[in-house]
């Protein structure tokens, strides 16, 4: 079976095809096909249905190039894998969706389908549990969110926090001021903030009380209204903390809860209070339960094989395998 695409131009078909051919040879490689060019068309030879399969992945490809976007190694194999999933044009919707602009003016936008249904989530409920292995921008894409959500004056102020659970929420051993005492914890939402906001004006929403990062014990006691509230980490938080967090809430607030279950650091025996939540909440009005899985990485690819070996070896324990 023979299947020709018309990338239309020289420069969409270089951007494409990429460097010395290697995106071109990568899709080959992958769907067991032969391919080659005839000016601007790509053709692909073999089975039927691997040659539609790669039609549609160049399809993919070509939509990301018209929206600016540049084709990296995973960008290219997560298109290859939509598209053996019958589902490759669900690329074009992703790459037309922007979350938040940063301080230079880069777009950021969703990169899979689980980032796409995250981002709606959260724009369209007051509560939303972003769960997920690492890499899958379950944080990075909450304090985009949270920083659109201040500029478009739908909140007056972004409040993040984490368990300190290495410090077991003491943290009065640590030399400093608060800020000093919780930044080991915080720094991944401080390099976000900064990112969209600019280190400047970050500095001045610092000082002004728009931004407040603290540890979750701190929140205690409180009412959070009118605010973008983040809570990272939150498999370390335990059910006593995520139930006192949760009922925070306060009036035109809006909440995302976010953590990896795989990677809870409480102590033996604990609970973790994501998961109870997760598991009471789902399925209760205006909060959204998002299930991010190792599709959704968009590190490096070998992160994803990481995951998934980690994830086998959960299920082996699981079943009463070897631990």
């Amino acid at each position: 079976m023979q299947v020709t695409v018309d990338t239309g131009t020289l420069d969409r078909l270089t951007q494409v095809i990429g460097v010395f051919d290697e995106n071109l040879n990568t899709i080959a490689r992958e769907l067991g096909l032969i391919a080659r060019l005839d000016g601007t068309n790509v053709v692909l030879e073999g089975e039927t249905e691997a040659a539609y399969i790669g039609a549609e992945v160049i399809k993919s490809l070509l939509a990301t190039v018209e929206a600016g976007e540049e084709i990296d190694k995973t960008r290219l194999l997560y298109c290859i894998e939509l598209a053996r999933e019958g589902h490759a044009r669900d690329i074009e919707g992703i790459m037309h969706d922007v979350v938040a602009v940063s301080s230079r003016g880069k777009p950021v936008k969703c990169k899979t389908v689980g980032q796409k249904e995250y981002v709606n989530a959260v724009r369209q409920n007051t509560v939303t549990f972003g769960v997920g292995p690492a890499g899958t921008g379950k944080t990075y894409l909450a304090v985009c969110l949270a920083v659109a959500a201040y500029k478009g004056k739908e909140a007056e102020k972004i409040i993040l926090t984490r368990p300190a659970v290495e410090a077991g929420e003491k943290l009065g051993f640590l030399p400093g001021d608060l800020q000093t005492k919780v930044d080991p914890y915080l720094r991944p939402l401080y390099d976000a903030l900064q990112e969209m906001f600019g280190f400047e004006t970050y500095q001045r929403l610092m000082e002004k009380g728009a931004i407040e990062v603290a540890p979750l014990a701190y929140m205690r006691g409180r009412t959070l209204s009118d605010a973008f509230v983040i809570l990272d980490e939150a498999q370390n938080a335990t059910c006593e903390q995520m139930k006192m967090f949760l009922t925070r809430l306060g009036e035109g607030s809006k909440m995302v809860v976010t953590g990896d279950l795989t990677q809870t650091d409480l102590p033996a025996g604990k609970t973790s209070g994501l998961r109870q939540a997760v598991r009471i909440l789902d399925g209760v009005e205006d909060v959204a339960v998002c299930r991010l899985t190792e599709k959704d990485v968009v590190r490096h690819p070998l992160v994803t094989r990481i995951v998934r070996a980690y994830e086998r070896e959960e299920n082996k324990r699981r079943k009463g395998g070897n631990p």
